[in-house]
């Protein structure tokens, strides 16, 4: 009898061995973390809410620039226009497009216009329960008669990137 314990003994434990590895290999699938890896692809400017709230009529280049950044797109053509897009792709997810664009007339600005601005950092997630205030609180764009008319004889370019 001693004889055959072992043999029992041994494929208890390969087939232990077996369990535990399919458990551990099957962690690995589930989730945002699946096969095959799809890395988050961000590019652009963000920009936020509160920063469109700081924008003034009449303020300098360089002030625009440390409130909203550099901006990505600056048509050689028309230095009087500045193009803030965003484009995100979640590796799993939905994709997220932004445009944000401010004029000048000589070195002030003198207006903008854009998508609505989210009230969040990217590496936050949007809190739900204020969702409705957020949508509320979003500095709105201001509309002016020449907007339109920079819309429609100079489009902005957005450069979708390469997959």
């Amino acid at each position: 009898m001693l004889t055959t314990a072992k043999p029992d003994y041994a494929m208890l434990r390969t087939t232990l061995v077996t369990i535990i590895l399919t458990l551990m290999l099957s962690a690995c699938g589930g989730g945002k973390w699946g096969f095959p890896y799809r890395p988050d692809i961000q590019q652009g400017n963000w920009v936020t809410a509160e920063k469109v709230s700081q924008l003034e009529s009449g303020m300098s280049r360089e002030q625009v620039r440390y409130i909203l950044g550099t901006p990505t797109l600056q048509n050689v053509f028309r230095s009087d226009r500045w193009d803030y897009p965003y484009y995100n792709k979640p590796g799993y997810g939905t994709t997220e497009k932004r445009q944000f664009t401010v004029w000048f007339e000589g070195d002030s600005l003198s207006h903008w216009s854009g998508d609505d601005q989210p009230n969040h950092q990217p590496f936050q997630k949007p809190d739900p329960k204020n969702h409705a205030d957020d949508e509320s609180s979003t500095a709105p764009t201001e509309p002016t008669p020449s907007a339109s008319a920079h819309h429609a004889d100079d489009p902005a370019v957005f450069a979708e990137p390469l997959d």
